[in-house]
C-alpha cells in the first residue's frame, strides 16, 4: 500500500502528459508534459515530495532493466552500426562545429552592437 498511491500519482501524471501530447499540436513528447505537470504539482504542494520519493527511487532503480532490450538490439546490429558510424560521427562533429561557429558569430555581433549603442 505504501507504493500504490504514489505509483498511481505517477501513472496519472503520465496519462495527463499523454493526453496533452495528443491534444496540443506541438512536437513535444508526453514525458516532457508529464514532468512539467509533476514539477507544478510538487511546487504547489499538491503532491508532497515525501509521498513519491520512495516510489521514484524504486522506478529509477528499475530503469536499467528497461534499457537492456535496446542495448541487446544494438549489439545484434553491430554491422549496421559500424557501416554508419563514420559518416554519423562526421555529421555530428560537423554540426557541432557549425553550431559553435554560428553561436560565436552571433555573440560577437550582439556584443559589437551593444558597444556601438553605448558609445
Amino acid at each position: 500500500m505504501r507504493f500504490l498511491r504514489p505509483f498511481i500519482y505517477v501513472l496519472a501524471i503520465s496519462f495527463l502528459g499523454e493526453l496533452l501530447r495528443a491534444t496540443i499540436p506541438a512536437p513535444i513528447p508526453a514525458s516532457v508534459y508529464g514532468m512539467a505537470i509533476l514539477f507544478a504539482a510538487l511546487k504547489t504542494r499538491v503532491i508532497k515530495l515525501e509521498e513519491i520519493e520512495t516510489t521514484g527511487a524504486f522506478l529509477l532503480a528499475l530503469m536499467p532493466l528497461a534499457l537492456v532490450p535496446a542495448a541487446v538490439g544494438l549489439v545484434d546490429s553491430v554491422q549496421e552500426v559500424k557501416r554508419v558510424a563514420a559518416p554519423g560521427l562526421i555529421l555530428i562533429l560537423g554540426g557541432t562545429l557549425a553550431t559553435l561557429v554560428a553561436s560565436c558569430a552571433a555573440a560577437q555581433f550582439v556584443i559589437s552592437r551593444r558597444k556601438e549603442r553605448e558609445e
